[in-house]
This record gives C-alpha cells, sequence and structure tokens, in this order.
C-alpha cells in the first residue's frame, strides 16, 4: 500500500510545475473512465464542467480531473490534456472522435511568482507525460507549486504550502483517497494548534479568524486563494452519491483549516469512483466519514511536505 490516492486502481497522477514561476498543474487520469460528483463550498471557485457533473445531467464518467494554478488563467492546461488523451484514443466516443470529458478547478497563486508565468497547454500535456501508478510527489510540486496559506496580511505574513495526499483501507477492501491543493486564506490547524497560517512581524502565528472578528471594520481582503482536491474510492457510487461523499469531504477540511468555505475561497473537491467494488448497497456514510478523514490528512501532508520560504 502507497497510503496515498494511488492505491486506487485505475487511477494514476501526473505533476508540472514552473519553480520559478511558482505554479503547476496537477492530472488525476482515469483511463477507463470513472463517475464524477463535485461539491463547491467556497464563494470564489474556478471550475470547468462542473454543472456536468449535476446528477440530472446526461454524462456519467469523467477521464480525467484538472487541478490548477494560475486562477482562471490555469484552465487552459485543461486543453492540453485533452488533446493528450484524445491522442490516446481516451474520451466519450462521438464517432468521429473520442472527447476527454475533464473537470477541472484552478487555485490563485499569482502573486507567489512571475505573474505571466501560468499553467498552459504544455504545462497540462507535461503532467500526463509524467502521470505515473507508483510514485507521487508531495508539497510544493504540480498544483501545490506556488500555494500559499494564511493571508490575513496579505503576502506579508503568509506561509508555503502545497500538495498532499493520502488513503485508508478498510478490512474488506473499500479504499478511500484523498489529493488536495492547499491554497486557504485560513490557517492550518492540527489538534487544535496551528502549523502554518498568518504571522506576525516577528514570525509568530496569528489567529485568522480571531483577527477578522476583531478587526473586521479595518480589514481589506479579496479572493485570492482556494482549496481544492480530488476524493477517489474503489467503490461503486452514482453521481449522486459521489456528490454527497464530496460534501462529506468538506468536512475534513473544516477540521483543519481555519476559517474555511469562506467568500475569499473557491474550495472546491472532486469525488471518483472507479466502481471496482460493487454492494448490494452503496456505503455512501462510511465512503463519506472516511473521505473526510483522508481529506484532513492529505492537507496535513501537503503543508508539511512543503519547503519553508
Amino acid at each position: 500500500m502507497k497510503h496515498n490516492i494511488l492505491d486506487i486502481k485505475g487511477i494514476k497522477v501526473g505533476h508540472a510545475q514552473n519553480s520559478e514561476g511558482k505554479t503547476g498543474v496537477t492530472v488525476i487520469i482515469a483511463e477507463k473512465g470513472a463517475v464524477c460528483g463535485v461539491d463547491v463550498r467556497g464563494a470564489a471557485p474556478g471550475t470547468r464542467e462542473t454543472d456536468l457533473l449535476n446528477p440530472i445531467n446526461a454524462m456519467e464518467k469523467v477521464n480525467a480531473v484538472v487541478l490548477s494554478g494560475g486562477s482562471a488563467f490555469g484552465l487552459e492546461a485543461s486543453c492540453g490534456v485533452m488533446n493528450y488523451l484524445e491522442e490516446q484514443g481516451i474520451g466519450f466516443d462521438v464517432g468521429v472522435t473520442k472527447v476527454p470529458i475533464i473537470p477541472a478547478a484552478v487555485l490563485y497563486d499569482l502573486e507567489n511568482g512571475n505573474i505571466f508565468c501560468r499553467p498552459d497547454k504544455n504545462m497540462g500535456r507535461q503532467a500526463c507525460e509524467n502521470a505515473y501508478t507508483e510514485t507521487l510527489p508531495e508539497g510544493d510540486v504540480g498544483a501545490g507549486c506556488g500555494a500559499t496559506v494564511g493571508k490575513l496580511r496579505g503576502t506579508l505574513g503568509w506561509c508555503n504550502s502545497g500538495i498532499g495526499s493520502w488513503a485508508e483501507t478498510t478490512e474488506n477492501g473499500i479504499t478511500v483517497a484523498a489529493l488536495i491543493a492547499v491554497n486557504a486564506f485560513g490557517d492550518i490547524l492540527e489538534n487544535g494548534k496551528i502549523i502554518a497560517g498568518t504571522k506576525d512581524e516577528e514570525g509568530n502565528f496569528l489567529d485568522t479568524a480571531r483577527g477578522i472578528i476583531h478587526h473586521a471594520s479595518t480589514l481589506s481582503f479579496s479572493g485570492k486563494n482556494t482549496t481544492i482536491g480530488v476524493i477517489a474510492t474503489n467503490v461503486k457510487l452514482t453521481k449522486a452519491q459521489a456528490a454527497k461523499v464530496a460534501g462529506m469531504a468538506h468536512d475534513g477540511l473544516a477540521r483543519c483549516i481555519s476559517p474555511v468555505h469562506t467568500t475569499l475561497d473557491g474550495d472546491t473537491l472532486f469525488c471518483l469512483s472507479t466502481e471496482e467494488i460493487e454492494l448490494p448497497t452503496a456505503p455512501v456514510d462510511l465512503v463519506g466519514i472516511m473521505a473526510a478523514k483522508v481529506t484532513e490528512q492529505a492537507v496535513l501532508r501537503g503543508v508539511k511536505a512543503a519547503k519553508p520560504f
């Protein structure tokens, strides 16, 4: 067991980044397709194809999910992923070609490097070419390359962050995993203690939530944050059930990010089901509870694996 999202058979993950520009792309590929749901909780999201994931809409499976830096500019990386997968013959068969179905979400990292260095088609393709099933780098790589947390004082007191993953398996073979790029406005907490977040002039952690409460009339913020990620399970789920699991996974964000789901974040979580295990009744609550747990651990791993400024 790898104890990350690669424990889900049929999933491979690739990163690409520009370390000087401090931005990057992570692609999660399901070559045989995966049922997908989504839950958007932050009020400033940047996404693609999320309407398609509504259970009332026709498309049942996706071929990949793209997580990207670059704010809305980073959505271009999805086009490179589409081109790559089409060349591999992966996608929805429309007769004349196969159209890859690729939802995506972006985070804001434009102020953490070269503002004109943004994920594009080439970086999306490179992420696909770097996709493996055996190894998964964590920290400030891929979509986590330019991630930061703790924005109460803007760029003055934030901490470096990154992307992390974790997976757990039950005795009867149910596996649930998370891959999370952590770029939150708030602080990161482990067992109630701030381990990354806004720092004061002396380098001590401030309490972002408390700072907002006590200085609400004098502070000015903007939506330049967002935590995005993918939950994956080998249990067969419908789109509606996958959406419910994605929603429950947000509990994991709430356990370790404070504040979370603000108007300054575009927090978005996808849930993929590879349908390897089909049970008489899908254990949605079990998968959702596990999803929250692995999401919390993925956040902590992403922050801890990132190199400090």
